[in-house]
């Protein structure tokens, strides 16, 4: 087993779809961060007390997928977590370097 390694953004960017690198996610980790980096409780909470506002008052067709999303919204974010910040790392340098920093995203040299 190889040790992690740092790789430089824009290598990690060209070299991740060659297959150089084997990148290790901690999921518990990322979802915390991708929770937080997209604010997804600011987001679903809204959501959720407009659509019950809106179904009480008369529009229930409105309001209840609006209900709906905002349940269902996080649990979405937390399962997809990983691929959502291996995305995010790989088109932002500040999320791949937080993501290094935080020990959320470990990089290592492929196996031959």
């Amino acid at each position: 087993m190889t040790d992690p390694i740092f790789v430089p953004h824009q290598e990690f960017k060209t070299g991740l779809p060659r297959g150089r690198f084997r990148v290790i996610v901690n999921p518990e980790r990322a979802q915390k961060y991708i929770k937080h980096k997209l604010f997804v409780v600011g987001i679903a909470l809204p959501m959720i007390g407009i659509g019950a506002a809106l179904a009480l008052s008369g529009y229930p067709w409105v309001g209840a997928p609006l209900v709906l999303i905002g349940i269902l919204l996080p649990r979405y974010i937390k399962k997809q977590a990983p691929q959502i910040l291996l995305h995010l790392a790989q088109n932002d340098a500040k999320t791949y370097q937080e993501a290094i920093e935080y020990e959320i995203l470990e990089v290592r040299m492929a196996e031959s």
